[in-house]
């Protein structure tokens, strides 16, 4: 079994998923826009430009998401995306990336369970958190 985070936007979808394609050095393996899949004609034209449907591969992991449909995006609330790396100092990189532009809820520091943790909410209004994995 597999779960993917499924992250919905409000017309930002193409412009979030190069970012985090970027960021976290992944690779985009598909991108539709609502106007490129069967019975577009059925959606307002103002949509056929956004995203329909986009994932994103990070080694062995994916992440998901889509444009909204006209007045049916909803701001993101009582969930994160949870990162977790090894090196402190990748996770500081990936997390003030993420934090640009954005909201910092809890800043990357050095936790009681890990040398490097942070919250943030992204540019998107994705919320996110970067944690560091504890040396032994």
């Amino acid at each position: 079994m597999q779960i993917n985070p499924y992250l919905g936007f409000d017309g930002q979808c193409e412009e979030a998923f190069k970012f985090y394609e970027q960021v976290l050095g992944g690779k985009i393996t598909f991108m539709m826009t609502w106007g490129e899949m069967p019975g577009a004609d059925q959606f307002p034209a103002e949509t056929h430009k956004q995203i329909m449907h986009a994932t994103l591969s990070v080694g062995d992991q994916v992440l998901q998401g889509a444009d909204a449909p006209p007045d049916r995006y909803k701001r993101p609330t009582g969930l994160n995306v949870s990162i977790h790396v090894k090196n402190k100092a990748e996770g500081e990189r990936i997390f003030n990336a993420l934090a640009e532009n954005g909201n910092v809820t809890m800043p990357f520091q050095q936790t009681f369970w890990s040398p490097g943790f942070g919250m943030c909410m992204d540019q998107f209004s994705i919320p996110w958190m970067v944690n560091t994995e504890q040396t032994t």
